[in-house]
């Protein structure tokens, strides 16, 4: 199995472009508020059961998608590249896939602040996680984790930039990058089959 982890700050567009992917592609797409979403009708975000369900939740479906043999599957999500507990979960995700002989790759997704900011009331992103509907709050969230985690590669290394040092990798900025466009540019840079 292909796993394709689309990470990136908040309202850059993970979903977005991994819908386009999966459309070009025939992989699923398992985006990250697809086991946020039902957790939060019981537990606060940020709580321990919280935290612990949604990444119990996120292995399971990985682990049942490679045991059901499916050609690929597209989990995005948030990461903090300089925590190690973060890239030690990543790093498990990866294990699951590769340990019997499937491959990762690795897409990068940046935009500037003020363009997340204006994606951060999308149709297709509100339509897919009530948690944003609450738009005051959406917008406190992605200036706060902005201010506090490291979402993007730059000029300081992260202890993240281990897990796609020697397996494929693309950055893309697509601040100005229709998803259409920058799901063909993935496809075509990371030799993912087409539909």
């Amino acid at each position: 199995m292909e796993l394709v982890i689309v990470f990136g700050p908040p309202a850059v567009g993970k979903m977005t472009v991994g819908a386009e992917l999966a459309r070009l592609t025939g992989f699923k797409l398992f985006h990250n508020h697809m086991t946020v979403e039902p957790v939060l009708d019981i537990f606060e975000f940020g709580s321990e059961p919280f935290g612990r369900l949604v990444g119990e939740f996120r292995r399971r479906v990985i682990e049942e998608a490679v045991d059901a043999e499916l050609p690929g599957l597209i989990f995005t999500f948030v990461w903090g590249l300089e925590l190690e507990a973060d890239r030690d979960v990543v790093a498990s995700y990866v294990d699951i896939v590769e340990s019997p002989g499937g491959r990762t790759t690795f897409v990068e997704l940046c935009a500037s602040r003020e363009e997340r900011l204006a994606r951060n009331s999308g149709e297709f992103r509100l339509e897919e996680k009530r948690s944003k509907r609450n738009l005051e709050f959406a917008r406190q969230n992605l200036n706060a984790m902005d201010d506090q985690y490291v979402m993007n590669t730059g000029d300081v290394p992260t202890v993240a930039e281990q897990l796609w040092a020697e397996r494929p990798y693309l950055r893309i900025d697509n601040s100005d990058v229709p998803a259409p466009d920058a799901a063909h540019l993935i496809a075509e840079k990371l030799g993912l089959p087409l539909l």
